[in-house]
């Protein structure tokens, strides 16, 4: 069986001629991470397929999209649950600019427990719904108070899993289910490929009537991915090796989202035992930067506009000057001359330019290689680094109750 997944993950390792992560991931991998290097690994292939999928639906989605539009008084509601909700947190901006609908970010946990303070009987709602699996129980219960609480509804179900309960149930003539290629659906208990794809997917469905131009930054994005994993995986294993105890990972913008999936992915693979925040660049000088010790590790991702960026290097230099912390990563898109790193990681010549929605996809690769090596670091498995179930794959133990069907009944 060892040999087997050795030469499946071998195979998956090579994508234009380059061997991704070499033997150190291939052997790392058979002690508990398969998958998970596999299905970082595998993300700028999937991300052309996405888009190819998203091509060969364009008519549907559009048909589907139209009539969504053309409802008066459109409220666009991104959710999900856990680095699903944090896909709507990065979309927002992007969604409603690129849509001119107004556009909120609400998770499925929120909807659940107070639903009336987000769906409006007044207005017509387009539920925008990201599952990988489709099955965790808040995702289901958001779409059955939507169908209740709006005076219309619309759903789109974006998903890795064509058997998730959430895929099956949409069968009403405003519902449409966008399924991503079989390979995002992620066996690791992280998100990565699924993660990105679907993040990918809603920012590609924003922009349909110019999505024939968005090929080439597709392929961009792409590129700036594998330049990432084939050139900065070593450095990134390094890093993690290092003694830190605690990260902050900061964002402006759609970036800001990525952070938030960013910590949540080092948090997760090493079981805890690296406590991760994240934060605006702007935010975190309001009290939230205190958390920065010796032992911290400093992640920034950094925004390609150039006037938020001028807020980031102010504070990058503000930290420099005081709590440091014990090393420091920035992602850019150009290389970063304001300021000294530990590591710059570099994407782009200087000649190319990703929009920030497209940028924060790619921004959060590296926390997902730092965060494998730090599982394997912790002698933990990658795949399944929470030992004692505290996490899983889909939310365990959450009981669904009915939510008052009669507004008098309804007791505040």
């Amino acid at each position: 069986m060892a040999n087997s997944n050795n030469d499946e993950l071998s195979e998956q390792n090579h994508f234009n001629g380059h061997k991704y992560f070499g033997q150190e991931l291939l052997n790392a991998g058979l002690a508990g991470g398969i998958y998970t290097s596999r299905e970082i690994v595998q993300q700028p292939k999937l991300w052309r397929e996405t888009y190819d999928l998203i091509i060969s639906q364009k008519t549907s989605l559009e048909n589907f999209l139209k009539e969504a539009y053309s409802s008066d008084n459109l409220e666009v509601i991104l959710t999900g649950a856990g680095s699903s909700a944090f896909i709507g947190k990065i979309l927002q901006g992007p969604f409603q600019k690129n849509t001119g609908k107004r556009t909120s970010a609400i998770a499925t946990t929120d909807l659940l427990s107070h639903p009336e303070e987000y769906f409006n009987k007044e207005n017509t709602t387009l539920l925008i719904s990201f599952a990988r699996s489709g099955d965790s129980p808040e995702s289901v219960a958001a779409v059955n108070l939507a169908n209740m609480l709006c005076k219309k509804v619309y759903h789109l179900i974006i998903t890795c899993s064509p058997s998730g309960k959430l895929a099956r149930e949409a069968k009403t003539s405003g519902s449409y289910v966008f399924l991503l290629p079989k390979h995002a659906a992620d066996q690791s208990l992280v998100m990565t490929g699924s993660f990105t794809s679907m993040l990918l997917t809603g920012l590609l469905i924003s922009q349909m009537d110019s999505i024939h131009e968005l090929k080439k930054h597709v392929d961009l994005l792409a590129s700036y991915a594998e330049k990432i994993i084939t050139e900065y995986t070593p450095a990134l294993k390094k890093v993690a090796q290092m003694d830190f105890d605690r990260v902050v990972v900061l964002g402006s913008g759609p970036l800001q989202g990525a952070a938030r999936e960013a910590h949540l992915k080092i948090q997760e693979l090493s079981a805890g035992k690296v406590i991760c925040t994240c934060d605006s660049f702007l935010g975190v000088r309001h009290g939230p930067r205190a958390v920065i010790s010796p032992t911290t590790l400093l992640i920034y991702l950094f925004s390609n506009n150039e006037y938020a960026h001028q807020y980031e290097i102010d504070l990058v230099k503000s930290v420099s000057e005081g709590e440091k912390g014990i090393f420091s990563i920035g992602i850019s898109e150009s290389p970063v001359k304001e300021i000294d790193l530990g590591l710059g990681i570099n994407l782009s010549n200087g000649t190319d330019k990703l929009n920030e929605g497209l940028l924060a996809i790619c921004s959060v690769l590296p926390a997902q290689i730092l965060g494998y090596f730090k599982s394997i670091q912790l002698k933990l498995k990658p795949d399944n680094p929470s030992e004692n179930g505290t996490i899983t794959r889909v939310v365990q133990g959450v009981t669904i109750y009915n939510f008052p069907a009669n507004e008098e009944s309804r007791v505040y």
